[in-house]
């Protein structure tokens, strides 16, 4: 079963990313990824993980794609082969910057070990 959830939530990672990248003729949203998709188990809904390249507020662009998620699911629906198409939500994907705080507290703690001994 859950070789299945995975499966499916792969193909939809793919299609919405290629439905964004071809059909979407929004300027408003900029250059987005699809980083993940998380599929609930009784395939009713959808949370499609997206990061934001290049853009000052990712937040007014979020909101952009959240209006659009009617129309990008039934471009879902035209490329998938599945009985019921789940109903999407776009979040917004945190985890680069979290690296990157991650990254820096790191290299922080390098220098202080260094400048100890």
């Amino acid at each position: 079963m859950a070789d299945k959830i995975k499966r499916i939530e792969m193909l939809i990672k793919k299609n919405i990313a290629d439905i964004l990248v071809f059909e979407v003729r929004n300027k408003s949203i900029g250059f987005v990824t699809v980083t993940d998709c998380k599929l609930s188990s009784d395939y009713q809904y959808a949370r499609i993980y997206v990061s934001f390249l290049g853009t000052q507020d990712p937040i007014v662009n979020l909101e952009e794609l959240n209006k659009m998620k009617g129309y990008i699911k039934s471009s879902l629906a035209k490329k998938m082969d599945i009985y019921k198409i789940p109903n999407i939500e776009f979040l917004l994907d945190d985890s680069f910057e979290n690296g990157k705080k991650i990254e820096e507290l790191i290299k922080k703690d390098e220098e202080e070990i260094k400048s100890l001994k």
